[in-house]
């Protein structure tokens, strides 16, 4: 792994809390994901299943958790099951977990390699009524593959057909959705880096640059400083393609005048961060594109303020909407005709700012967390209000990834990332003088 050893004491709490929501008598079972095929020997770079690594820190493929907190045997209640690693594996493929290494990282100190998994799942499964199983349930997903999850779960069901089944995931919404202050650091961290390739950009950018140059100046600041990867496909979209809200394709040239909205951020130990900035090409705003930029950062400000504990996710969109509104009108884009005869089902302001302002973030990207239920201290969520001008040839967003507090605003783990249209305008600027 790029990124540096993380303190063990995090994943022995998530297991320890997650084992406390479980029923009387059961056992609870999560899969490391597969390392998925392109074709010939290709592969795809193994990325591992959020839960397992959320619950033991494991990442690598071929590991199985197993939490059976009421188990008879105390050395069985948590059981980590690895590919046996050897001198052979370690040559052609790189180490692997030992015993010992799993121990470290885990705080497990049961390890079995996998050919021991049938025999002792049997025993452990004669001592337990009800298996917790992990599905998917996130409100976002869409899975067309058959996961080693779901194999693993089938063959389970399929030799134990007598006993009950639960749902991990309920239990793992909520425990995911709270963040333990390791974990804020992690992402403090990935948001860092994030900055260190935004700042990069501010010289680099300039008429005739391509979209693809921008994305790999972020990808080369992101690894030297350990992360190994976008948190999720880049965004650079400069002049009408920021009005495509998934613009991944980052291959035209960045024009004199126009404006680039990046959506992009850098993963740090498997924790995303999510950062929108929009610069202009040229170094400097138009008049009306810093009147769009500064309406779109005032609804980003008061939108934020917005995020306290007890917050319902759906009545807050429902306010920043009312913001963005007034905004619209404003920029003279809305008139109160336009406002007044508005589909309540699909509000006026929608025809500028079509998506929805925050979501979880975490491990995933798109973190889980249960949208019905109340905003609550130590959730991490997103805030990303944008107005898109076809007819104008650009558009505005811009996004920070802020921590809820017990009192007062969010904590904002981007604060420290330029964002005022002055300060870019500034920061674009000084290139110039240097260069001469």
């Amino acid at each position: 792994m790029k990124y540096h050893p993380i303190d063990r004491n995090l994943f022995i709490k998530n297991r320890k809390n997650f084992m406390a929501q479980m029923k009387p008598s059961s056992l609870a079972v999560f899969n490391s994901n597969d390392i998925y095929p392109i074709s010939a020997d290709s592969t795809m770079p193994f990325e591992q299943h959020r839960d397992i690594f959320y619950l033991s820190g494991v990442d690598q493929e071929e590991s199985i958790l197993v939490l059976f907190p009421d188990c008879p045997k105390e050395k069985h209640r948590e059981i980590l099951f690895l590919k046996e690693t050897n001198e052979h594996i370690a040559i052609w493929e790189g180490e692997k977990l030992t015993k010992e290494a799993a121990l470290a990282t885990s705080g497990i100190k049961t390890v079995y390699w996998l050919q021991d998994l049938e025999k002792v799942m049997f025993e452990i499964m004669t001592q337990c009524d009800t298996v917790y199983i992990n599905t998917n349930e996130h409100y976002r997903a869409s899975v067309e593959t058959e996961t080693r999850e779901d194999r693993f779960t089938k063959w389970l069901k399929d030799k134990y057909p007598a006993h009950s089944v639960a749902k991990s995931n309920p239990i793992l919404q909520r425990l995911r959705s709270v963040k333990d202050q390791i974990e804020i650091d992690l992402m403090q961290q990935a948001c860092d880096i994030t900055e260190k390739g935004f700042r990069r950009l501010l010289s680099f950018v300039k008429p005739g640059v391509w979209e693809y140059e921008i994305e790999a100046e972020l990808i080369h600041e992101f690894l030297r400083n350990r992360s190994k990867k976008f948190a999720y496909t880049p965004i650079v979209a400069s002049g009408n393609n920021a009005n495509v809200l998934h613009y991944i394709e980052n291959n035209q040239q960045c024009k004199a005048g126009d404006l680039i909205l990046m959506d992009v951020g850098a993963e740090y130990a498997n924790y995303a961060s999510d950062m929108t900035r929009t610069i202009p090409v040229s170094g400097r705003f138009t008049e009306r594109q810093k009147a769009v930029y500064n309406a779109v950062n005032r609804v980003k400000d008061e939108a934020t303020k917005m995020l306290i504990p007890g917050t319902i996710w759906a009545d807050y969109h429902v306010e920043v909407g009312k913001i963005m509104t007034s905004e619209l009108l404003g920029l003279g884009l809305l008139d109160k005709a336009d406002v007044q005869n508005e589909n309540p089902d699909w509000p006026a302001y929608k025809k500028y700012f079509m998506h929805g302002t925050s979501h979880h973030i975490g491990l995933d990207t798109h973190d889980y967390g249960i949208l019905t239920e109340p905003m609550t201290a130590n959730m991490v969520f997103t805030v990303e209000p944008g107005i898109y001008l076809p007819d104008e040839g650009f558009g505005v967003r811009l996004e920070d990834d802020v921590v809820i507090q017990e009192t007062g605003e969010p904590f904002n783990l981007m604060r420290n990332i330029p964002i005022e249209a002055d300060e870019i305008e500034d920061l674009m600027n000084q290139k110039i003088i240097l260069s001469h």
